[in-house]
């Protein structure tokens, strides 16, 4: 009886784990991305899921800056486009608008050359619309697409053209997120009371008084109008073409399975948030490795005084040359060494404690135990990097969302902010003392690294955990609400209101009506009693 049953046993497991290694380990994997930090971010989530056993294959336009071939980890689908962004151009003018941003007088000029990055911005996207239209229009490859029988479709929605996609091939989606095409992405799928929310680019915090939370609403509004006359409008007319005129650009952003958000509690302001949102923040973070020789040494040549590592992302590494100067005046003055990711001209004022590099490991920098402060931009990836590793942070904010983010670590303690007045050696030194001999700074930092980490999950096995989630049980309409669905005046209940009012009014005004009428027949009965 055993040896007549152990084959069967034996034969059962077998096509158990054939079953789950093939539903789970080897799913088929769609990721439309986006240019920049955001692509960096994304190729990390792509090793993982190849380090699963999935099959990845990840669409490009044939003018990408970042996105290149790699057969270790995935396939590409090259998609030509006619017009391409162009990424010195969009350098130069973030440049021009750093120099005006930092210097005094410059106030008209400011507001043109924003009102001028403003249509840049719309321009930007009507290029990317052209990736997707393309898609949509070779019936050859939707038809490779469908064959392929993908389980999910992964893309970054600050660009819209993943959305549209994945909708098209009727696939369950998934966002690496923070930034939809206009706006944080929490507004568009969870409450978000703009009294202790605070927009980005408000410069508020999550305390703000009667005159902030006035200037809070009117972001929203500029907001709300930016999102329904620039960007909205470009997407709207590729659904309207290609899903059908019942297709909502803005509904079907709302309706992805899976949001997987660049960002957690402990960098983030508390707030309401839905249950198909999944925090993720930290997840390209991990221990520091072993440094360049070249590197390790001029670290080790710090001593005791340590090192200060300097890098503006991955987009900007260069800043105006008057600028540079002051900053590198102010870097010579002090005992630390530096590290600084810097491509443009060497500045006259560089002193024999400063390496300029063109690129540099940040995460293992920020790792080593001698890197004492981080001078950064803002963005969301080196933000992270510096909570995980416990080093305080120099903000010098360009643009976006980079103040913000440093606000939120300035807010607990961890970071010192330079904005709002000209950048000169004395300001930049000063604040760079203030970092390093304060112990406050590293204090806090280090409180928030430790609660960043105390997870029962890493970020990254969440996020994957997710997104194989989705693929086994081919979406998560259970966890999505449906409010996305509701027109704008129903989800905030005005029809309701607008029914109870227009009910307590006919209420009121038939017990008035009543009342005069009973008043009357009173008023008439006395009268011809005393006739």
């Amino acid at each position: 009886m055993n040896g007549r049953r152990t084959p069967v046993l034996l034969g059962s497991t077998v096509l158990t784990l054939f079953v789950i290694w093939h539903t789970c380990d080897s799913g088929n994997v769609l990721v439309y991305p986006i240019e920049g930090s955001h692509w960096i971010n994304m190729k990390i989530l792509i090793e993982a899921l190849h380090s699963k056993g999935h099959s990845i294959t990840v669409l490009q336009s044939d003018k990408s800056w970042y996105i290149k071939e790699d057969p270790l980890f995935y396939e590409t689908i090259t998609v030509p486009v006619k017009a391409s962004l162009d990424e010195k151009m969009l350098e130069e003018d973030f440049v021009k608008l750093i120099d005006l941003l930092w210097a005094e007088g410059s106030v008209i000029n400011f507001l043109r050359l924003f009102i001028d990055m403003m249509m840049k911005y719309k321009d930007i996207h009507i290029i990317l619309k052209e990736m997707i239209v393309n898609m949509l229009e070779d019936q050859r490859l939707m038809k490779s697409l469908r064959d392929r029988n993908y389980d999910v479709v992964i893309t970054d929605p600050c660009w819209g053209g993943g959305t549209v996609l994945a909708h098209y091939l009727k696939l369950p989606l998934v966002y690496n997120v923070r930034w939809l095409t206009t706006g944080e992405g929490h507004f568009a799928i969870a409450p978000s009371p703009i009294s202790y929310i605070p927009l980005t680019g408000s410069g508020l915090t999550d305390k703000m008084t009667f005159i902030q939370r006035v200037k809070n609403m009117l972001y929203f509004v500029l907001l709300i109008i930016q999102e329904r006359f620039t960007v909205r409008p470009i997407y709207q007319e590729v659904c309207d073409k290609y899903l059908g005129p019942g297709a909502d650009f803005y509904m079907l952003m709302q309706a992805a399975d899976i949001w997987l958000m660049r960002v957690d509690f402990v960098f983030e302001f508390p707030r309401p948030t839905m249950p198909n949102v999944f925090y993720m923040g930290g997840f390209q973070c991990k221990p520091g490795g072993p440094l360049p020789q070249h590197l390790e040494d001029f670290v080790e040549s710090s001593g005791e005084h340590g090192v200060i590592l300097m890098s503006l992302g991955s987009f900007i590494s260069k800043l105006p040359s008057s600028l540079t100067d002051e900053i590198a005046a102010a870097f010579a003055e002090l005992p630390q060494k530096v590290i600084w990711r810097h491509t443009g001209d060497k500045p006259a004022t560089l002193g024999n404690n400063t390496l300029l590099v063109n690129w540099l490991p940040q995460n293992d920098l920020l790792g080593h135990p001698k890197v004492k402060a981080f001078v950064a931009h803002g963005g969301t990836n080196g933000v992270q990097e510096a909570l995980y590793h416990g080093v305080p942070v120099v903000g010098l904010p360009l643009f976006f969302d980079q103040y913000d983010n440093l606000l939120r670590l300035q807010e607990r303690g961890g970071a010192r902010i330079l904005s709002g007045t000209k950048l000169d050696k004395t300001v930049f030194l000063q604040a760079l003392q203030e970092v390093l001999h304060d112990p406050s700074y590293r204090v806090n930092m280090q409180r928030l690294s430790r609660l960043h980490k105390d997870q029962p999950m890493k970020p990254l096995d969440q996020a994957i955990f997710w997104i194989e989630f989705v693929m086994r049980h081919k979406g998560a309409a259970h966890l999505r609400t449906e409010s996305y669905k509701m027109p704008w005046y129903a989800y905030h209940s005005l029809d309701v209101i607008g029914f109870l009012a227009i009910m307590a009014f006919t209420a009121v005004f038939l017990t008035v009506i009543c009342v005069r009428c009973i008043c009357c027949r009173l008023c008439l009965k006395r009268k011809s009693k005393i006739e």
